[in-house]
């Protein structure tokens, strides 16, 4: 795969798109809310992106029209009539013969309805444009990092909040609704996901759901949450204990903190994803409890809460710089507790930054 990203300015990267499509005379067709924001910085729910090598067009109907013809700089703004036979017309004369589509963000039915129109034009149903497109999300410009960073203080402002906030009696849904009214009226666009706020044994379960539950005395209390801001999603885990913890509870957490460490430092370019997760996921095998470990130690973020590339035991990709991931490494034990503490880290040539500065060391409320 080329270096597909050339331009840092505080435009989507359309151009980027653009040239790859240049040099392998082909056309893409994009329609994922996700890559229709990321490459013309509107935000819709309805909208059609053609690109060939040297034009585009956007197309989106009557609730979007007017907005987005004054928010889309970058591409020609036309409104959707009947979608299908004006697709063709518009890939016609942009004398596409090969066109890319999303093969994880188009279903059978568009697929189908565009194949009954695009009598002489070969659809590529793989996934060479979803490669393209990671590839390009992946390495983020420094206004993407400005908006990631932005949103991941609205995060912390949540969690240094939170802290006074929790305390026996209160129940998880309490606390879960307490960080979304924090994060959303001190500048978040949105929450990045449903926040997580599980306490007691529920936090034994990665992606437990906040109850009625109330917290208790000896509780561990795991939160994990994020704000958007420009488009652009943070996601952060911490856990905290409530009133006092077991040495159980001390080694567990202390394990993970480890192991949390351990991958930090080696983040860097030209670092396998496989061997970041490697060394968090040794650190937890090492104290016992690797089959405790259910998850992969990392994930991109970005216009998506979960993006390419993913610091997992299976993966065949190599870190860049410009690439931001998670690493939050944890230990669940069924019954029990479990723990997991999460930073975003932005890669450079040399390491990684931090993007989390929320203290990590045991906090006991």
């Amino acid at each position: 795969m080329p270096n597909l990203k050339s331009c840092t300015g505080t435009d989507i990267m359309l151009t980027d798109l653009q040239n790859y499509l240049s040099e392998n005379d082909c056309c893409a067709l994009i329609i994922s809310p996700e890559n229709i924001r990321y490459f013309t910085g509107f935000e819709t729910s309805n909208g059609y992106l053609a690109v060939s090598g040297d034009s585009s067009v956007f197309i989106t109907d009557g609730r979007y029209i007017e907005a987005a013809e004054k928010a889309v700089k970058n591409c020609e703004v036309r409104l959707q009539l009947r979608i299908y036979p004006q697709l063709a017309e518009i890939l016609s004369g942009m004398g596409c013969r090969r066109l890319l589509v999303e093969a994880t963000g188009m279903n059978l039915s568009v697929y189908n309805s565009l194949k009954g129109v695009l009598k002489n034009i070969n659809i590529l149903t793989d996934t060479t444009l979803d490669s393209v497109i990671n590839t390009l999300r992946s390495v983020k410009t420094p206004q993407e990092v400005e908006m990631i960073e932005r949103a991941q203080l609205i995060a912390e402002s949540a969690f240094e909040h939170i802290l006074g906030f929790i305390k026996p009696g209160v129940t998880q849904k309490e606390v879960a609704m307490e960080l979304d009214r924090h994060m959303l009226i001190n500048g978040a666009d949105a929450v990045s996901f449903e926040t997580i706020a599980i306490s007691g044994t529920k936090t034994s379960m990665p992606h437990g759901v906040p109850g009625a539950e109330k917290i208790e005395n000896g509780d561990f209390v795991t939160m994990d949450f994020g704000a958007v801001f420009g488009g652009y999603h943070s996601d952060m885990t911490r856990t905290v204990a409530v009133g006092s913890v077991s040495e159980e509870m001390k080694k567990v957490y202390f394990t993970v903190l480890e192991a949390q460490k351990a991958c930090l430092e080696i983040l860097a370019e030209s670092v396998p994803c496989a061997k970041a997760d490697s060394a968090a996921r040794s650190v937890i095998e090492k104290a016992g409890y690797g089959e405790y470990f259910t998850h992969s130690t990392g994930h991109g973020v970005g216009v998506e809460i979960h993006e390419y590339p993913n610091l997992a035991p299976s993966s065949k990709s190599v870190l860049k710089a410009g690439n931001i991931v998670t690493v939050e490494p944890g230990i669940y034990l069924p019954g029990k507790f479990g723990v997991r503490i999460e930073d975003m880290a932005y890669i450079t040539k040399n390491g990684c930054v931090n993007l989390t500065q929320a203290p990590k060391e045991l906090i006991v409320l």
